[in-house]
């Protein structure tokens, strides 16, 4: 019952039908609560902190998952290019932990979560982990002195982290029917207020978009790797299995599941049977077994708990390439207030 719901919402935000409608009395409680915590900051009663190094927050202001995971890596990937050393803090959503933790070899996602532990593996930088992004981000410098930017995985609405710069991505659904939740999909109205504290210059933003929609911004590509992993470190090609004739089931514990499955079957996949289950899924009570013959298919982010159970899985990274415009327009914001130790060549696209 509680799935068939948030379905019928999900979908309700695309239009302003009578559902989304009958739920704006929400929308508007909520938007006045949201704008109060803006105000808390605008007027000084309280302040946001500003860490010794750049900050840049990824993020977006709409509901599910919008390509901030691959985002964060290509803006890591595009700093170290440039020669700097960049880090990442995240909220570490889905984790036990309780205090401010450094993701290490021994780290699990039920420790510090899917996306964090996601992150360290794919980007080999320095990952921390906190409900206060703040507190995270003053352990990262303590632990690692030659540190000269921060990226925040989320966070936008954490305003007691000051940003040196916010990129605010959005898929191809752009601003639905530009309701606040749960009438709509924004967490907050657009375009977006910046929250400027007291004595603190207003923050850049830039809009990243990964897929069409008819907001202004720059436009990544994403594509699936032509190859998959499993839990032993062996690799596939997608056109191996496609040739194998194996029954293949794709699972997705993710935002947006759909969208996963359909960019298999664009690699030309036969996916006898789909399973979408939720964000963040920690996969403790997944109960599908292996009947020797079918081929278990996922996402990365999944990997990092499925694969505790089911080695056998293969994860498709998702590849996604920044456009140059949006790589030019980030060191413009940033490279005048740092200068990175050495200098090699740009590279746009990460894993």
């Amino acid at each position: 019952m509680a799935a068939a719901l948030q379905a019928a919402i999900t979908r309700a935000w695309q239009g302003r039908g009578a559902l989304s409608t009958a739920l704006l009395p929400i929308s508007w409680i909520y938007g006045a609560l949201t704008a109060v915590h803006r105000w808390t900051y605008a007027i000084g009663l309280k302040r946001s902190e500003k860490l010794q190094v750049p900050v840049i927050v990824v993020g977006n202001v709409i509901a599910g998952g919008a390509g901030k995971t691959p985002t964060v890596l290509g803006v890591v990937a595009h700093l170290q290019n440039l020669g700097f050393k960049p880090a990442i803090i995240s909220r570490g959503y889905g984790g036990s932990h309780q205090s401010p933790t450094v993701v290490a070899d021994a780290s699990t996602a039920h420790d510090v979560g899917d996306e964090p532990l996601l992150l360290w593996r794919s980007s080999g930088v320095p990952v921390v982990v906190a409900r206060d992004r703040v507190s995270a981000g003053k352990l990262l410098l303590q632990t690692h002195s030659d540190i000269t930017h921060i990226v925040c995985d989320d966070g936008l609405q954490h305003y007691r982290l000051f940003r040196d710069l916010e990129v605010c991505v959005f898929d191809s659904r752009g601003l639905g029917n530009g309701r606040l939740l749960p009438a709509g999909m924004l967490r907050q109205p657009w375009p977006r207020t910046p929250v400027t504290a007291v004595g603190q210059s207003t923050q850049g933003l830039m809009v990243l978009k990964t897929g069409q929609s008819d907001l202004d911004g720059h436009l990544a590509t994403r594509v699936l790797s032509e190859t998959a992993i499993n839990g032993h470190g062996q690799t596939i090609a997608l056109d191996a299995l496609r040739k194998s004739g194996t029954p293949l089931h794709a699972i997705a514990g993710i935002a947006q599941p759909d969208n996963f499955f359909r960019m298999l079957q664009a690699k030309g996949l036969d996916l006898q049977t789909t399973e979408g289950l939720p964000d963040h899924y920690d996969f403790d009570s997944y109960s599908r077994k292996s009947d020797g013959r079918e081929v278990l298919i996922c996402t990365e982010k999944d990997a990092t708990k499925l694969w505790r159970h089911r080695p056998d899985a293969w994860a498709v990274p998702l590849l996604q390439t920044l456009p140059p415009s949006f790589l030019a327009a980030m060191d413009q914001a940033l490279l005048p207030q740092h200068t990175p130790p050495v200098s090699s060549p740009h590279g746009h696209t990460t894993h």
